[in-house]
């Protein structure tokens, strides 16, 4: 299945959707160092976002967020791709800073994606491809 999507942050990268239809504040959510959630009160709570396409709604929190997900991409501990339903500036800084593909403007029906799905983002042709999906 491919989906039309507005571009964010550039870039193209593959890897197993890591899904939640909670918001992420990376500052505080997010162990900077090691890319596992570490708020017991967010439904990612113990898993890492390293190597995944991370697929939330999008942000919130405080704009040290950005610089969170820069410590992430310079940790190796970054998503390879990131999809929001509407991404807001946090988000979209730290994607741009760490040179990481960031969409958004899709369908909420793809908070409903199994974890593991494979998922091409595109974000420079402005699509999102789903594997086994029609």
């Amino acid at each position: 299945m491919e989906i039309r999507c507005h571009r964010i942050s550039g870039g193209r990268a593959t890897g197993p959707a890591l899904v939640t239809k909670e918001p992420i504040s990376f500052l505080g959510t997010v162990d900077p160092e090691t890319g596992v959630v570490v708020d017991p009160g967010h439904q990612l709570y113990g898993r890492s976002l390293g190597a995944k396409v991370l697929i939330f709604p999008g942000g919130k929190g405080s704009t040290v967020g950005s610089y969170v997900i820069y410590q992430l991409k310079k940790r190796g501990a970054a998503p390879l791709a990131m999809i929001n339903i509407k991404s807001e500036p946090i988000v979209a800084v730290g994607a741009i800073i760490s040179a990481i593909p960031l969409v958004d403007g899709v369908a909420a029906s793809l908070l409903d994606l199994e974890d593991g799905t494979m998922v091409t983002v595109d974000a420079d042709g402005e699509m999102v491809r789903v594997e086994g999906a029609d």
